[in-house]
């Protein structure tokens, strides 16, 4: 299957699906026409199968040649291709670099960090197990399933495999969060939210400084560092809300 983002040359021309047509398939597609399908492109622009077939992910910058059919222009359409606006094929998609939280050094714990933590707990507590199926679905019905797969499996390439050796408790939630932030999403379903806000940012900026949440019974904790020490435990007791760091008492949020 292809991924985002395809594209095919012709000469001088490049031909891909932008994002007013990605959108106009999402409501009206009755060719079945996929956005980053090569075959579905030279359909929709009626070419014959006489083009050169490239695949970029913006992302990560791997640039992929599937298939060159005439003269070799690969060197032209990479470059091209990296200096490519993908505001104009999906507006939501917020490029930038893919942070490993475990490759950071972990910051040492604040008050600002802890606020964090309790606002994600806060949230996490407030939604049910079937939201972060509703951040899938979307995602998937802003931008389409080549872009979500594609962001996902970048994400989860990057990142996921030092997290879950490393980590070996519940941190779904955070990969989940993280994800989100690679789209501007205008609303997740089933989440009240302020629109074009995240709900999830708490988790995502604790990622982006090297800390991971996770939740386990009634603990959280953030782990740091390439072998994902705790560093911070919140733990709630059942007869009353009261959270404890290791080895102290905190208030509760």
């Amino acid at each position: 299957m292809c991924q985002f983002f395809s594209f095919v040359t012709k000469g001088s021309k490049r031909y891909y699906f932008d994002w007013p047509q990605r959108q106009e398939l999402l409501k009206n597609n009755p060719k079945g026409y996929e956005p980053d399908s090569h075959s579905s492109i030279i359909d929709f622009y009626g070419l014959d199968e006489k083009v050169n077939n490239y695949e970029y992910n913006p992302l990560t910058k791997v640039f992929q040649v599937d298939q060159i059919n005439i003269k070799d222009d690969q060197a032209l359409a990479k470059r091209w291709v990296q200096k490519f606006d993908f505001k104009k094929v999906c507006e939501p998609l917020i490029i930038k670099e893919i942070v490993n939280p475990l490759k950071i050094s972990p910051p040492e714990i604040t008050e600002k960090h802890i606020e964090l933590l309790k606002e994600w707990a806060s949230v996490r507590d407030s939604v049910s197990d079937s939201v972060w199926d509703s951040v899938r679905d979307s995602v998937r019905d802003s931008v389409g399933v080549s872009v979500r797969d594609s962001v996902w499996d970048s994400v989860r390439v990057s990142i996921w495999v030092s997290v879950r050796d490393s980590v070996r408790v519940s941190v779904w939630d955070s990969v989940w969060a993280y994800y989100s932030s690679f789209f501007r999403i205008e609303k997740c379903k089933g989440i009240d939210h302020e629109p074009f806000k995240n709900p999830f940012q708490p988790a995502i900026d604790l990622w982006e400084q090297g800390l991971v949440a996770s939740y386990y019974g009634t603990t959280w904790r953030l782990h740091g560092g390439e072998k994902a020490a705790v560093l911070y435990e919140l733990k709630k007791k059942k007869d009353f809300k009261r959270y404890y760091i290791i080895g102290k008492i905190t208030d509760a949020y």
